[in-house]
């Protein structure tokens, strides 16, 4: 028997199955995972939100699994087939391919044609000559032969006798458990993924050119490039197969699939009158049932282990998104660049309210240069404006040069100019929410007031916008809906929870992300806060509809009320937390007001003094943090990247340059980043940092500020290679040293890498020895990946 399923996931997480038990109850109460995290870690011990996350989702599988097992059970049971060692053999699968196996034999199926051969009384035959060899397989079928009627067509002849054994035969094989886990694992540690280009295809595949011809270990197949070779078969581009490395070149030879589905049933090659006839049997067990089968149960598993892998990347890259300094409440010009169309301009002010908007032709092909600023300039006095937001799309570098005017004409006023990503600004834009909240407004000055507010609050307007419109994964569109939202909508809440929400000035879409709130409870009480004016305290939240304490006791501690009147109510204490605060005052005899931020008096209190049966030493210490920096946020101080002055297009950049840029995406195989010349260069992994980077995110993420080298710029296929490392070399890439590849491996052609969802690859090495200092960039192989990489200009 397995362990239970709370000791399975504790010896996955390494921590003690109480805990597991604990977190399990609170999750199956309602509890979410951000107030677990934050709010009961006596319960559980301390797991933090990143493993209660893997537990829910580990609890999901089992609990699936073990559903499986009783319906497999019960199925097995009903047929009046079960054994002893059948029932062990379920009962302690610990996987679903597992457990699928084990019942493949007993699964209702269509009439087969070994089910047709059993009615025809042929079994008997298969038996006979599998368990005596020395039979000849053509005597031996005689005496089964029988006359077709009316209601059954019979065993007419030899060949036809033969034939139905050998269904039977194939069956069975095919249907063993033991030799289908062994074969899986065969094929998964020595298999290789061929891929080939559809004949006729050339042309129209041509992004899919690295593909037409390669073979890489299935087991090693990064994500990347699994889903790049994934959605080429899918266009009708690519063909992909699993062959093994030993497969014979001559099809009647077995192969080491084969052999061993011999070896499982004592089959050999001894010159015995039924041993061909067996080994045949065998083959086309290989041929016919199972390889196929395996082939797609084992691109499955990687097109499963790839999506992970891309979920994972999306998740991690959205998390540094959402997270990424604020510019704070400050009146903000957003600039939504563009050439024909103009440049949709709106100002929001402190409070990310739309006050102004106005559309400018400063480029071509209206060349209004001069209107243009001085429309920008009334609106920034009008305004009081701090910030200029500038959208990254079309025209982006000339509208950031318009902006660079507006400012040295007006030094007064001490602008700061930021240019933001706009993923997603035209989703926000043609929604519902946004023509709720925006009325009037046309959309594409929606769009730019969504530019301006995103820079004031990233959080707080990304949330308006689902998760995968953002774009900052890899694939996208390639991976399973239900999953990738799911991993996304988890990254939002925590995010959300993790900064805390001013309840009095949030929007629908962010108070619906806040822990137990959905999305008509977060209606509710905007409706509220509209009707009745602001709340003056969280108590007054159990007056808003659907809001009950249940539903009050998950959320309140992540929402602020600043001004209110319990200053405790802006911080990340909860509520049922209060009483604690009341003692540790008493302890320190003083007031909130004085204790709020006075370091020397609360670092000088003894946390264990405050414990008690309901909060321990975890909450207690938590409180004591929180009084010295109440409703502290987690994000970093804003910056911006200085862009060099004269560098505003690729054509300007030259080999050696040092420039400051922004990180806009971070993959498996290196960081994209602005620099301002509407192309994002590329920093490959290898040129990360002066060590080896197994993952890029160990040294960058997303909205980074980072100085980097130019090391070639392709102006023809508009590429920009990047490095960190103000040593390597520049030049003509054939005068430039290689770097030796990791650990002694080989790079492989066509290793891949995706930007923004492109389908892209290259032959790059991956570079860098573990445990030293990392090489030179293979500047080679990173020149040619630009070649064939297809990334989306600006």
């Amino acid at each position: 028997m397995l362990p239970s399923i709370s000791a399975r996931i504790a010896q996955e997480l390494a921590c003690r199955e109480a805990q597991v038990d604990a977190a399990v109850e609170l999750l199956d109460s309602g509890s979410t995972v951000p107030f677990i995290a934050r709010y009961r870690k006596e319960a559980t011990g301390g797991l933090d939100d990143i493993q209660l996350r893997a537990l829910d989702e580990r609890l999901r599988y089992l609990r699936e699994l073990e559903d499986r097992r009783a319906a497999v059970l019960k199925s097995i049971d009903e047929q009046g087939k079960m054994t002893d060692a059948l029932r062990l053999a379920l009962l302690k699968a610990e996987t679903k391919t597992v457990l699928e196996d084990l019942y493949l034999p007993y699964k209702p199926k269509r009439r087969t044609k070994a089910q047709m051969a059993r009615e025809q009384g042929l079994e008997p035959l298969a038996e006979a000559l599998l368990a005596n060899p020395l039979l000849v397989p053509e005597v031996e079928a005689q005496g089964y032969l029988k006359p077709a009627t009316d209601d059954d067509k019979g065993v007419p002849d030899v060949a036809a006798a033969l034939e139905g054994a050998k269904q039977i035969l194939m069956e069975r094989f095919a249907e063993d458990a033991t030799l289908v886990g062994e074969l899986r694992d065969l094929l998964w540690n020595a298999g290789i993924m061929v891929s080939q280009v559809v004949d006729g295809k050339q042309e129209a595949g041509a992004k899919f050119a690295d593909y037409f011809d390669h073979r890489e270990p299935i087991a090693k197949v990064p994500s990347h490039r699994a889903l790049a070779m994934f959605r080429g078969r899918e266009e009708g581009m690519l063909r992909l197969a699993l062959v093994h490395p030993d497969d014979p070149e001559n099809p009647r030879e077995a192969g080491p699939a084969e052999r061993k589905i011999a070896f499982r049933f004592g089959i050999t090659d001894k010159g015995r009158p039924a041993d061909k006839w067996l080994g045949d049997v065998a083959r086309w067990t290989w041929k016919v049932k199972l390889g196929l089968h395996l082939e797609m149960d084992l691109m499955g598993r990687l097109r499963e282990l790839a999506e992970e892998e891309a979920i994972r990347v999306f998740a991690a890259n959205l998390r540094d998104l959402l997270l990424a300094a604020p510019a704070g409440q400050r009146a903000t010009l957003a600039l939504d660049p563009g050439f024909r169309t103009g440049v949709k301009v709106a100002v929001v002010d402190a409070t990310g309210k739309l006050v102004a908007t106005d559309t400018i032709y400063p480029h071509v092909p209206q060349h209004q240069w001069e209107p243009s600023l001085r429309t920008l300039e009334l609106l920034v006095r009008k305004h009081a404006v701090e910030l200029v937001s500038i959208g990254n799309g079309t025209a982006s570098r000339e509208t950031d040069k318009l902006a660079a005017d507006l400012i040295a004409r007006m030094k007064d006023y001490k602008l700061v100019k930021v240019v933001v990503n706009e993923a997603g600004a035209s989703v926000y834009s043609a929604s519902e929410y946004a023509s709720r909240e925006l009325p009037g407004v046309d959309v594409s000055l929606r769009g730019a007031a969504s530019i301006g507010r995103r820079l004031q609050d990233p959080l707080a307007e990304l949330v308006k916008i689902e998760p995968k419109s953002i774009g900052v994964g890899q694939y996208q569109h390639d991976l399973s809906p239900a999953r990738l939202d799911r991993a996304l909508d988890a990254v939002v809440e925590d995010c959300v929870n993790a900064v805390g929400v001013d309840v009095n000035t949030a929007s629908a879409p962010l108070l619906a992300r806040v822990s137990g709130l959905s999305e008509s409870v977060a209606r509710n009480i905007v409706s509220h806060r509209d009707s009745n004016g602001a709340f003056a305290s969280r108590k007054e939240l159990l007056k808003v509809s659907g809001l009950g304490p249940k539903t009050f006791e998950q959320c309140a501690g992540f929402l602020r009320i600043r001004g209110g009147d319990q200053p405790l109510d802006s911080s990340s204490v909860h509520p049922e937390a209060y009483p604690v605060v009341q003692r540790i005052l008493k302890a320190a005899n003083c007031n909130i007001d004085q204790a709020i931020g006075n370091v020397t008096v609360l670092r000088g209190l003894n946390p264990q003094s405050f414990v008690d049966e309901r909060f321990g030493l975890p909450t207690v210490s938590d409180i004591l943090k929180e009084l010295e920096k109440p409703g502290r946020d987690p994000r970093p101080e804003f910056k911006t990247a200085t862009f060099k002055e004269g560098v505003e297009k690729i054509q300007d950049l030259q080999p050696g340059m040092i420039l400051e840029g922004t990180v806009t995406n971070v993959a498996n195989f290196g960081a994209f980043v602005d620099i301002g010349v509407h192309q994002d260069g590329l920093i490959h992994v290898s040129a990360l940092a002066d060590r080896f980077v197994k993952d890029p995110r160990e040294v960058v993420k997303t909205g980074d500020v980072v100085t980097v080298k130019v090391l070639e710029v392709d102006l023809k296929r508009s590429r920009i290679a990047l490095t960190r490392r103000m040593s390597d070399e520049i030049g003509p890439k054939e005068d430039r040293p290689r770097s030796t590849p990791a650990a002694g491996k080989v790079p492989s052609k066509g290793q891949g890498w995706s930007a923004q969802g492109a389908s892209v690859s290259s032959g790059a090495a991956k570079g860098g020895a573990k445990g030293g200092k990392a090489p030179a960039a293979d500047l080679g192989s990173l020149a040619d990946a630009f070649a064939k990489a297809g990334w989306k200009t600006k």
